[in-house]
């Protein structure tokens, strides 16, 4: 904890796209807001703080020759700070684990369910693979247990310090299960890398016809040997929200995956809010400021939070999917990257708001108990005329 000299006021340099944080921490200190792009040297020479999001990328050819003691990212991920350096250079940083887990969760439930309605994928005879069990992979493990499906657990970190119980090898997950999700950092080298961790070689060990989802980083799933398993049919069909070399992604492998996305998979506005309070509070806490409690509200109610889902003729899953994509119409947003490739950074950074299941009330006609418990095990709040629905 640092105390800021009562001489001269904290300087801060932002990521304007950070939401709800302009006029938060304007009482206290001089903030300047930037596009990630222009977030460079000579913008910051005389910063005490930064506060950025992925696309900033803090190394030396950044922070060398600034005053930048502290920085903290509203994101989960911090591939993009330069650990060592800031260790070498005595400046702290910070991310902000978990911020997005449940918007990553409702992003593979819309997924999960895609593919049982619309793909035909018997969930209940599926088994799930998750590959990093960490904040975002144990609520997608929610998810899959919600849904009906059998899990696998790979994560070597956590079994090295937990013990194996509950985990397996990566190479069980990659013989035995029919979709696999990655929930991994990226780590460039060292024992647990994961720099191109799919690649021709573990797609070679992987099930016939099985299924990828990548919401974790681009880099982790190798481009070339990604489009050779898909043309190969090795894969049934691959899910994609990072890419290799975003926002300039390989139109190819575009073309070939069943369904793409703009790294948006955490993009719900719940996710920002966790994530811009986790910054403000960590910032806080740094430099003695007296905003430790902060959270943005009230948060933007979606535009229409009651879903009328009547479950005559349709099955559990066919109901619980029309509530989900009432939340979030997943297929809007492949529809506008397939058109628009060119438009990658524009499509995140103007992002319309997306709320997570709390914020939704179900309205349940002719339901039932099986229906009504998986709904309120996602979050929603259900209503029905029927009493013997709960």
């Amino acid at each position: 904890m640092l105390i800021q000299s009562q001489l001269r006021r904290l300087k801060i340099v932002a990521d304007e796209k950070i939401p709800f944080l302009h006029g938060v921490l304007e009482p206290f200190a001089d903030i300047a807001y930037l596009p990630g792009n222009q977030i460079v040297t000579e913008n910051i020479r005389e910063a005490d703080a930064l506060l950025i999001r992925t696309r900033t990328i803090c190394d030396k050819s950044l922070l060398e020759g600034t005053s930048v003691k502290f920085i903290a990212t509203a994101t989960i991920g911090f591939d993009h700070i330069d650990t060592v350096y800031c260790q070498l250079k005595n400046i702290s940083w910070r991310n902000a684990p978990g911020c997005n887990s449940s918007s990553v969760q409702q992003y593979v439930c819309s997924v999960l369910l895609m593919l049982a309605i619309e793909r035909k994928v018997d969930l209940n005879e599926k088994t799930l693979g998750i590959i990093g069990v960490g904040n975002v992979g144990s609520k997608v493990r929610e998810i899959a247990g919600i849904l009906g499906m059998k899990v696998k657990l790979n994560d070597p970190p956590r079994a090295w310090k937990e013990g194996n119980a509950g985990f397996v090898g990566v190479n069980e997950i990659l013989e035995t299960c029919d979709i696999i999700t990655l929930h991994v950092p990226l780590n460039m080298e060292g024992e647990d890398k994961t720099y191109h961790f799919f690649d021709e070689q573990v797609f070679g060990k992987m099930k016939n016809g099985a299924w990828l989802i990548n919401t974790s980083r681009g880099e982790v799933v190798d481009t070339n040997s990604l489009k050779a398993a898909l043309s190969s049919g090795r894969l049934k069909g691959a899910v994609m929200d990072v890419w290799e070399n975003e926002p300039t992604i390989d139109l190819n492998l575009l073309r070939q995956v069943s369904l793409s996305t703009p790294h948006i998979a955490g993009y719900s506005i719940d996710g920002k809010a966790n994530g811009t309070s986790q910054v403000v509070r960590m910032l806080s806490e740094f430099y003695s400021l007296p905003l430790l409690d902060f959270y943005p509200r009230p948060l933007p109610a979606p535009p229409f939070p009651e879903i009328v889902v009547d479950v005559t003729g349709k099955s559990t899953l066919q109901a619980i999917y029309q509530a989900v994509l009432h939340t979030y119409p997943i297929w809007n947003d492949h529809n506008n990257l397939q058109q628009s490739t060119g438009t990658f950074e524009q499509q995140r950074g103007n992002y319309p708001v997306r709320r997570e299941f709390p914020a939704y009330t179900v309205r349940l006609l002719n339901g039932n108990p099986e229906t009504a418990g998986k709904l309120i095990q996602l979050g929603f709040t259900v209503k029905a005329e029927q009493p013997d629905c709960f």
